[in-house]
């Protein structure tokens, strides 16, 4: 997202309980040049076949013709091992980043960027709502800004006490990004993943 969206919100952690400060700054500092390239490693590969690891249905095909731009992405097991080689382990940030991923069984990311506002509607985003409920998952931020029009959720999944997926939605009058990260998702690592593969940037800290 063009501006940055900053909020506190209080979340609880399974085992530890500590409230956390998060504050997601949106998807425009995401290397888009690298975004672009792992959306046709994903074409190429074939990957419609192993989405077995998404764990909700996106349904926003529809918007692909409306948009100006669109990056669609899905990297499950070995293909997001092989994206991760993109990543330079001597850089200290992209090494933690490529550190996380070994652990996620997959990123699902869809962006649509439109020339004009109002070409997307709450109902679209409120088709996957209607699937992050209660018991499985759980709202843990919600942002909204009047002044811009910027929107930002996260969801966590929880299963038998773990933390086994997130969900970002996050949007403005132009541009639409859902995210699905699968598997075991540090919170306290979270934010080391913003700004890679198109994720929003999530900064996670301690409330004061």
């Amino acid at each position: 997202m063009s501006r940055r969206i900053e909020s506190r919100a209080r979340s609880r952690t399974g085992e530890s309980g500590a409230d956390q400060g998060v504050r997601p700054t949106g998807a425009g500092g995401a290397p888009r040049f690298l975004g672009r390239v792992l959306r046709v490693l994903a074409l190429a590969g074939g990957l419609a076949a192993l989405l077995g690891a998404q764990q909700f249905q996106f349904n926003l095909d529809h918007l692909a013709a409306k948009a100006s731009d669109t990056v669609d992405l899905a990297l499950n097991g070995a293909t997001l091992q092989f994206a991760a080689k993109f990543l330079d382990g001597k850089n200290p940030d992209e090494a933690k980043v490529k550190k996380l991923i070994a652990g996620l069984e997959g990123i699902y990311i869809k962006t649509f960027e439109f020339k004009r506002a109002g070409e997307w509607a709450e109902a679209d985003l409120e088709g996957i709502r209607k699937q992050l409920r209660a018991p499985e998952w759980s709202r843990i931020v919600g942002v909204k800004s009047t002044e811009d029009g910027e929107t930002a959720e996260i969801y966590l999944r929880n299963e038998n006490g773990k933390v086994t997926g997130l969900a970002i939605l996050a949007s403005e009058p132009k541009e639409l990004t859902v995210v699905n990260i699968a598997g075991a998702v540090d919170l306290d690592s979270l934010a080391d993943l913003g700004g890679h593969f198109g994720i929003p940037k999530v900064e996670m800290g301690k409330q004061k």
